[in-house]
C-alpha cells in the first residue's frame, strides 16, 4: 500500500508551504535591506557628481565632501530655480516617466532618443567664497548604440567650459562604445567649450582625432574609434541637453547673472 505522506496532495501542500516561507523570507529581506540599498544608491550618485566636478578624494568621506555641492532644481522651460521642490529628494528619472511632470518630445526635438523629458531637472552647484557659481554639474542622458547612457557634465562658472565629464551608467560595446567610461577619454573633455559665443551647442566628436591647430579644436573631442553610433549618441545627447529643450535657458540665465554672456 502507498504511504499517505507520499500522496500528490501531500506533496503539493509541502511545496506550497515551502514557497510561502521562502517568499516571506525574500520579502522580509527586501524590506529590511531597502534603506541600505537606497543609501548606497545615493552615495554612488554623490560619488559620481564629485568625480565629474573634480572634487573626489580617495581618502575623503563622500558625505562630507558632498557638503561642497548645492543641489537645486530648475524649471527647464523658464531656466529658473524651483523653490517649492526638495532638491535633495527630487527624482528626475521618475518624473520623466510621469505624464503630469514631463513633456513628450517630437521626433525633431528628440535627438537624444529619450522620448520624454522631465519638466524640472536637477542641477548641482559649487559656489566660491563670495557666493558666485564656480561650477555647474548637469545630469545628462541619451541613447547610444545599445543603451541609454547616463552621465554628469561639469561646467565652469562661465556655463560653457567643461571641467569634467563622466558617464556612470551605460551598456555600450566593451572596448568600443564602452570606452565612454574610460577616464582617459573622459579627461580630454576638460577645457573644451561646449557652447559657442552665442550660447548655442557647438561640441563635435571628430573621427580620426582633433587637429590642435584647427580654430574649432576648442569645440572638438576625439570620437571613439570603431564606435560611430555611440559617438553620435554622445554628441546628440549634449546637443539636446545644452540646447533650448534642455539646460540652454538655465545656462543662459547663469551667464547673464555672472556677467559673462559675451565671453567667447
Amino acid at each position: 500500500m502507498s504511504n499517505p505522506k507520499d500522496s500528490v496532495k501531500q506533496t503539493l501542500i509541502v511545496a506550497a508551504a515551502l514557497c510561502l516561507v521562502c517568499s516571506v523570507l525574500v520579502s522580509g529581506a527586501a524590506v529590511l535591506l531597502k534603506p541600505t540599498q537606497d543609501y548606497n544608491r545615493a552615495l554612488d550618485r554623490k560619488r559620481n557628481i564629485l568625480q565629474a566636478a573634480g572634487l573626489m578624494q580617495s581618502d575623503g568621506d563622500i558625505d562630507t565632501l558632498f557638503k561642497q555641492i548645492e543641489p537645486r532644481v530648475v524649471d527647464l522651460e523658464k531656466g529658473t530655480f524651483v523653490e517649492t521642490v526638495d532638491a535633495a529628494a527630487y527624482d528626475q528619472r521618475k518624473a520623466s516617466r510621469d505624464p503630469k511632470l514631463s513633456t513628450g518630445l517630437t521626433v525633431d526635438q528628440d535627438i537624444a532618443g529619450i522620448k520624454r523629458r522631465a519638466d524640472q531637472a536637477s542641477v548641482y552647484l559649487v559656489r566660491d567664497a563670495a557666493g558666485g557659481i564656480q561650477k555647474i554639474i548637469l545630469p545628462v542622458h541619451g541613447y547610444g548604440l545599445w543603451s541609454t547612457m547616463y552621465g554628469f557634465l561639469a561646467l565652469d562658472g562661465d556655463a560653457r567650459t567643461v571641467v569634467g565629464f563622466k558617464f556612470y551608467q551605460q551598456g555600450e560595446t566593451p572596448g568600443l562604445g564602452g570606452e565612454i567610461a574610460n577616464p582617459e577619454w573622459q579627461a580630454q573633455w576638460v577645457g573644451k567649450r561646449v557652447l559657442d559665443a552665442d550660447g548655442r551647442p557647438a561640441i563635435q566628436l571628430v573621427k580620426g582625432g582633433v587637429d590642435p591647430a584647427s580654430a574649432d579644436a576648442v569645440h572638438q573631442v576625439d570620437a571613439l574609434s570603431g564606435a560611430t553610433l555611440t559617438s553620435n549618441g554622445v554628441a546628440n545627447l549634449l546637443q539636446f541637453w545644452l540646447g533650448a529643450n534642455g539646460f540652454g535657458p538655465f545656462l543662459a540665465s547663469v551667464r547673464e547673472q555672472q556677467g559673462g554672456s559675451n565671453n567667447g
